[in-house]
């Protein structure tokens, strides 16, 4: 429960125009400080659970482990993880690709979902809160890589779990 507080209580503050990627290039040593607060750790370890749910929770920690024998003892990058977890799903999947859309865009997407008779549509549009004038800018062109799971009448969530990932405005 905790826990789920504080995801809401970031996504509240990351839903904001003022509020800035979970990684970006810094020129000052008050960005340095900017970058290490409460909402890069949430929405952080919110990607790493959305990311483990994605790939299944056997090839994220084959990814975790890759990572930390490549870099033990040295320095890393993001892009470092992100490498480890492509080498781990053999290409099948581009986790960097699809990760430098959550890291690099402030904000989350809203994702609507229509569904007539048998089709399902979804469409995606970045969701802000309040539009603060003074910081407003243009998000029209912000796409995510939005990994959604569904399953259908056929199966239980356990058992026959589909996974598509929305990669366009619209699918």
């Amino acid at each position: 429960e905790d826990f789920l507080n504080l995801i809401f209580k970031s996504m509240m503050k990351d839903s904001l125009n003022s509020s800035h990627p979970v990684s970006s290039a810094v020129q000052s040593s008050e960005q340095i400080e900017e970058m290490f607060d409460a909402l890069s750790y949430i929405k952080g370890a919110s990607l790493l659970l959305m990311l483990k749910h994605y790939l299944t929770k056997d090839v994220f920690r084959a990814g975790i482990e890759v990572y930390l024998h490549n870099h033990n003892y040295g320095t890393a990058r993001s892009d470092d993880l992100w490498d480890s977890m492509n080498e781990i799903t053999n290409g099948t999947l581009d986790v960097k690709k699809m990760m430098k859309t959550w890291i690099l865009h402030k904000g989350f997407p809203l994702v609507t979902v229509v569904r007539k008779g048998k089709t399902v549509s979804v469409q995606q549009e970045k969701f802000l809160y309040r539009v603060e004038p003074e910081n407003w800018t243009s998000d029209a062109s912000y796409l995510w890589h939005i990994p959604l799971t569904y399953i259908t009448s056929r199966c239980n969530f356990t058992h026959c779990t589909s996974a598509y990932l929305l990669d366009q405005k619209s699918g």
